[in-house]
């Protein structure tokens, strides 16, 4: 599917779905489930050739943290407030079979996650039919300390990378990454700054992922061309990353500040 076509799929939900259509990029004004169900409808043997989400983790819970040597809270917005577990993991559940249902044969699926959250998603996920590739670990070599002295300080996230069946002849350039990582095999711990001042030029977002992780996970398992999709599109990164390596990108972004931050972003390819 070319750009102009990408632009052509998204036409029939005009009139019922907010969206911003570009070349190469829809982005949806919508929430997440909405878009979904609305685009199987079109596509019910699947579309997207990879899939990269960070969901709520629902850690919004009036507690604090530390930042540039300030106690902040840590409530981000209502969007990140707990449901109680029964009612979160029922929303984990219909956006991951949803996923599954969009993703193409051969398509593979990243799932953001800590220590909070990431165990019942990757439950979840074979539960429905994933079968897990790597549960790739993201270390930041700066992360704020824990203010309690009570235990280990949190300085991970975890990616867990999946396809949709154990026979699936999902897309992985091994020789592009031991390139990159001085030709030797890359590992499944990655250290990576988080977001630098020039990605947050437009706007900041409380959870915005370093343009250097999804340039990573793109390259790894994507081709020029292919078709990304983004659930909880945020700031929009996975869009800047997937367009400034060839792909296209679809994504989704329920409140309106991040989307007009990602809308700002992806019209510039701003980093």
């Amino acid at each position: 599917m070319n750009k102009n076509l990408l632009a052509e799929a998204a036409a029939p939900y005009q009139s019922s779905l907010k969206k911003h259509v570009s070349d190469g990029l829809v982005l949806y004004h919508e929430d997440a489930l909405t878009v979904m169900r609305k685009i199987l409808e079109k596509h019910p043997n699947g579309c997207f050739d990879m899939i990269f989400a960070d969901p709520p983790y629902f850690l919004s819970n009036n507690g604090f943290t530390c930042q540039n040597g300030q106690m902040v809270s840590v409530n981000k917005g209502g969007w990140d407030k707990s449901q109680g577990m029964a009612a979160d993991m029922e929303f984990y559940e219909q956006w991951l079979r949803l996923c599954y249902a969009l993703l193409n044969p051969d398509g593979t699926i990243w799932v953001c996650g800590t220590q909070h959250n990431i165990y019942f998603i990757g439950y979840l996920m074979q539960s429905i039919g994933y079968h897990i590739l790597n549960n790739i670990t993201w270390e930041k070599p700066n992360p704020p300390p824990n203010l309690s002295c009570r235990f280990f300080t949190h300085s991970t996230e975890t990616l867990l990378w999946a396809k949709k069946s154990k026979k699936a002849k999902h897309t992985f350039h091994y020789e592009t990454m031991k390139a990159q990582n001085g030709g030797k095999q890359m590992k499944s711990v990655w250290q990576i700054v988080p977001p630098n001042k020039t990605e947050k030029a437009f706007g900041k977002h409380p959870t915005q992922k370093p343009l250097a992780l999804l340039e990573r996970c793109i390259q790894a398992a994507s081709n020029i061309g292919d078709l990304i999709f983004d659930p909880f599109a945020g700031s929009g990164t996975t869009g800047v990353a997937a367009l400034k390596h060839g792909r296209r990108f679809c994504g989704c972004e329920k409140e309106e500040a991040f989307f007009e931050l990602a809308k700002k972003r992806l019209a510039t390819n701003g980093e």
